[in-house]
Formats: structure tokens, C-alpha cells, sequence
């Protein structure tokens, strides 16, 4: 089953574990009436960086679980050799540490945040958003988000594609419709662009590809949430089964918008291996726990280079993605070599899983994952709809 809504399940601490993804630093869990949680983290106490991205990650999803209605933290960690015995990290209370010993109080930490007694109204039209993300630069999110729009538009399901890179757009490119320009209907909503089977829009589509993007934060605000809201993306009869926001590099205004501003579903991190990127990864998972959004887990691009004898060679590292994923409790949704065939279908317009087989497999068993995943989040009921390899 796709999407169905899964029966609820009594609190416990095997419960709590499973959603955590049983991770080795969570060391133990305790359960308080009224759905009050506390994790037991085991942390490295030279690296409270990591720590606090842990915490807040597993406070976030901790918080996704039915039954649960508060959630507290206390982090651990064993001495070095040769020192005291081990002292409890700061828990989550009156103080945080955050940088270099820097602290910031409760207060100054939620500066910022969206009032989470409000309720982010729903966009007509659509059913879900699942943004794809990452803090580092060049690691692939616009080739994942195209690949795996495409292959949830190849299980049937109506899907839209927004670009929210306002610097740097590529979607248009990428899907054969630079030079589209999109319509308006008789509400004067932008009618999306259609390309193989997903509505898509960008700010390419609306601006000349030599003009520099001098913009500030508000414009590139406003120029985000326009496109979501004055939009006309599915139908009320019909609605998307799930719109990809392909977002920028970082973790700024665009980012912040689409968290703070958008009934944003879940997200998904992507990354290269290395530890240049891996270290990225940390900051936009914690961006999007503090900002309450869900982490579904992280897929992993440019994994390897398969030689033509069949001999891998890990030209960006082996593993980080694994172990940045385990780190974090979250799930590792997968690991897409280098084939040349997405290099190509992203210059051509034409994505590699439409047309390659090896790389359809890797994008449509990530699909699957994805839907499995947003199913769980027990959101709103959706088509019975079956991947098909």
C-alpha cells in the first residue's frame, strides 16, 4: 500500500527506538504519563557541534511519534582517559551550548521561529511538499529532485516540480523547457509548465537566463511564495499527490521561507561522501529539526565510479553518507553512483530515469522509500498506488 495511513501503536520504548532507526547513541528511553519522553543520548563530548544536531534531530522526530506530547534530552558522554569520570553534556533546559562554548538561552534560540500554535494554512491544490535540501553546493539535489519526480510520475501519480533556486535555477534546463513561458488562467494564476508528466515551475521560466539576480532576502521571499500560492498547481477535484521543492545551496532565506511559511511536509538531505559535505549535512538537518520539519533521511550522490571490468573506485570517499546517516538516526534512502547517463539526460532535458534502466531501478526503489516514509508520517490519505519495478 501506498500512502494508506498506518494503525496507531501504543507508546513503548521499542516503538520509540524503531522510529529513531536504533541508533548506537541513544542509550536508553523513558516513558512519562502524558506522553512525556526522555532520550538518554550518548554523545563525544569534544564534539558538542554534533551533540546538539543529534539532540535536536531526535527531540524532532521523537515529537512525530503518536502518543508523544513532549520530549527531553539529556546528553552523556564518556571522559577521556585520564580525566574525571564522565559528566552529563547540557540538557535541553535553560541554556544550550552552542560554538566554541558560546551559549544562547531558550529565548534567543527561538527568535526567529514560526509561532508553532498557529497552524501553516494548507496550498489548494496540493496534498504534500517534500523539499530536498542540502547546506553544501554541487552534490546533486536539482538531479535528485528531477529523477525522483520523474519516477513518482511514472507510478502515476500527479506530481509538481518547483525550483526554488532563484540564483541558479536548472529545472527548466534540465527537463527540456528553458524556453517555456508559463500561462496565466482566469484567476490570474501562473498555469505550471508541463514536462514529462510533472507540472513544474521556476523562476527561470520568468526572467532572462543572462540577467544577474540581484536580489534580497524579501524579494527572494516573495518570489518563493508566489510561485506556491499564486499557482494554479493540480485542481481542488485533483490535487498533486506530492510537489518536490528543489531549494538552494545553504541554509538562508530560502530555506527559512519555505520552513517557516510553507505546510512543508518532510524533507530529504542530499550529499556527496566526503567530510567537506558531511559536515553540511549536519547544519541543515538541524536547521529543519529546529524549524519542526521532518527529515526523512539522506540519499547519497556520486557514491562511487564502476570501471568497465566492474571494479568500484570511491573517488569522493566510502561510507560517509552511511555514517553521517547512522549518526543522525535517520535512514541512508540511497546511494546513486557516478553514471554518465544522469550527467547526460540532465543536459539533454531528458531525465536518466526515463531512460536508463539501471538508473530507473536507483531513483524508483528511493520513490518507494520516500512514499513509505511520508505514509508514516501518518499526514492525510492518498490513491492506493503500487511501485512497480
Amino acid at each position: 500500500m501506498f500512502w494508506d495511513k498506518k494503525e496507531r501503536k501504543q507508546l513503548s520504548d521499542a516503538t520509540i527506538r524503531t522510529a529513531l532507526g536504533s541508533p548506537d547513541w541513544l542509550s536508553g528511553v523513558r516513558i512519562g504519563e502524558n506522553g512525556q519522553v526522555t532520550l538518554i543520548i550518548e554523545t563525544q563530548a569534544d564534539d558538542l557541534e554534533a551533540a546538539e544536531a543529534i539532540r535536536i534531530e531526535a527531540e524532532a522526530r521523537t515529537l512525530n511519534i503518536a502518543g508523544v506530547k513532549d520530549v527531553r534530552s539529556v546528553l552523556t558522554a564518556e571522559a577521556p582517559q585520564g580525566t574525571a569520570s564522565a559528566q552529563p553534556l547540557p540538557t535541553h533546559g535553560s541554556t544550550r551550548r552552542v560554538k566554541k562554548g558560546a551559549r544562547l538561552s531558550d529565548e534567543a534560540l527561538s527568535q526567529g521561529q514560526p509561532d508553532q500554535t498557529s497552524q501553516i494554512a494548507p496550498i489548494p491544490g496540493i496534498s504534500r511538499i517534500l523539499v530536498v535540501a542540502s547546506a553544501k553546493g554541487g552534490v546533486g539535489k536539482s538531479t535528485v529532485s528531477v529523477n525522483l519526480a520523474a519516477s513518482f510520475a511514472k507510478q502515476g501519480l500527479r506530481v509538481g516540480l518547483l525550483d526554488a533556486d532563484i540564483y541558479g535555477p536548472s529545472i527548466p534546463t534540465m527537463l527540456a523547457v528553458a524556453d517555456a513561458s508559463p500561462a496565466t488562467n482566469a484567476e490570474q494564476k501562473l498555469i505550471p509548465v508541463e514536462a514529462h508528466g510533472i507540472e513544474t515551475l521556476s523562476i527561470g521560466y520568468l526572467t532572462d537566463p543572462d540577467a544577474p539576480m540581484i536580489w534580497r532576502g524579501p524579494i527572494v521571499q516573495s518570489a518563493i511564495t508566489q510561485m506556491l500560492n499564486d499557482a494554479a498547481w493540480g485542481t481542488p477535484e485533483n490535487p498533486l499527490d506530492l510537489l518536490i521543492i528543489d531549494t538552494p545551496p545553504g541554509t538562508g532565506e530560502a530555506q527559512l521561507t519555505l520552513a517557516q511559511r510553507v505546510p512543508v511536509t518532510a524533507a530529504i538531505i542530499v550529499t556527496t561522501p566526503q567530510e567537506v559535505a558531511l559536515a553540511d549535512v549536519r547544519r541543515g538537518a538541524a536547521m529543519f529539526a529546529k524549524t519542526h520539519v521532518p527529515v526523512l533521511g539522506i540519499i547519497e550522490t556520486m557514491s562511487w565510479f564502476e570501471d568497465p571490468s566492474g571494479a568500484k573506485h570511491y573517488l569522493m570517499g566510502q561510507g560517509g553518507g552511511q555514517d553521517m546517516a547512522r549518526a543522525l538516526g535517520l535512514p541512508l534512502i540511497a546511494e546513486i553512483p557516478m553514471i554518465q547517463s544522469i550527467r547526460e539526460g540532465g543536459d539533454q532535458g531528458r531525465p536518466a530515469a526515463l531512460a536508463d534502466e539501471k538508473v530507473g531501478s536507483i531513483f524508483t526503489a528511493a520513490a518507494r522509500d520516500v512514499a513509505l516514509s511520508l505514509d508514516a508520517l501518518q499526514t492525510k490519505p492518498a490513491p492506493n498506488i503500487i511501485f512497480e519495478d
